[in-house]
């Protein structure tokens, strides 16, 4: 079997194989064998790259083992090795990832941020579009994460691998956000399962244990991530109330809208602090 036939769910499969074949093809198509920074660009992010510097190369997620095509909208199906200024360094930028509704495993889930360390960065960034718990965060608030409640009742670490999760969220990198934003609030994020929104009960149940967001992705890439050593900074962008808080229905067509309208703000606030990084 081929590098870019292995199949992540396959438990004979060394996922860790799998990432660093995908960093080869990376190295391959943009023409460095070395970058810094990666950034998994959730919903209403995708400016970032633009805002960052210029793009040098984009691969197809089609074209590098394990990664798939965007299933969501809103999503690009690329990733892009973006200048980071005049500094010689390079960003990683993923335009979307792979969900843990979408039923491809965990390995999946997580294989971006693996790549990542294969791909030589010290530093990811984890963005996502989220509900809010906290009525004063109006849609298009940029939240960074200090902590999360992972409740998919799944890990990305396998066999008895007993990784350390204290200060997940690197404290370091959360004070730099805040000196390039010191408006930026902080919360515990809260992922469920998805695809569907989370009731209004389930809303206050993450309420009552201590969350102050609520969505479908980035908990388990941290985990895959602190796993490797990565240093993490995890920044959600509230896109609406979560159930429950606001009258309102619920829908991605929602969430697209306040991403669009937070784009440029979101997008040179991770520009900023991916520069000083």
């Amino acid at each position: 079997m081929t590098s870019s036939q292995r199949d992540l769910s396959d438990p004979s499969t060394d996922p860790f194989d799998v990432a660093a074949d995908a960093a080869a093809v990376i190295a391959e198509r943009t023409g460095v064998d070395h970058h810094d920074v990666a950034l998994v660009l959730g919903s209403g992010w995708g400016q970032t790259a633009d805002l960052i510097g210029e793009t040098l190369a984009t691969v197809d997620n089609a074209d590098v083992p394990g990664f798939h095509r965007a299933a969501v909208a809103g999503h690009s199906g690329s990733m892009r090795s973006v200048a980071i200024g005049d500094t010689g360094r390079r960003a990683l930028v993923f335009g979307t990832r792979t969900h843990f509704y979408e039923g491809r495993g965990v390995r999946a889930v997580v294989h971006g941020v693996r790549t990542a360390k294969a791909a030589g960065c010290s530093t990811i960034v984890l963005t996502n579009g989220c509900g809010g718990l906290n009525p004063a965060w109006a849609p298009g608030t940029p939240v960074l994460i200090r902590d999360h409640i992972n409740l998919t009742a799944h890990s990305p670490i396998e066999g008895a691998n007993f990784v350390d999760l204290t200060d997940l969220y690197t404290p370091r990198l959360r004070d730099l956000a805040r000196e390039v934003d010191p408006d930026l609030d902080e919360g515990v994020y809260v992922q469920f399962h998805g695809p569907h929104y989370e009731t209004p009960a389930e809303v206050q149940m993450a309420k009552v244990i201590g969350g102050d967001l609520v969505g479908m992705s980035t908990s388990l890439e941290a985990i895959a991530a602190r796993q490797v050593g990565l240093d993490v900074l995890g920044i959600s962008l509230v896109t609406n109330l979560a159930a429950g808080i606001s009258d309102q229905p619920l829908s991605h067509t929602e969430v697209l809208e306040a991403g669009k309208a937070a784009a440029e703000r979101c997008g040179r606030l991770l520009a900023a602090v991916v520069g000083r990084l």
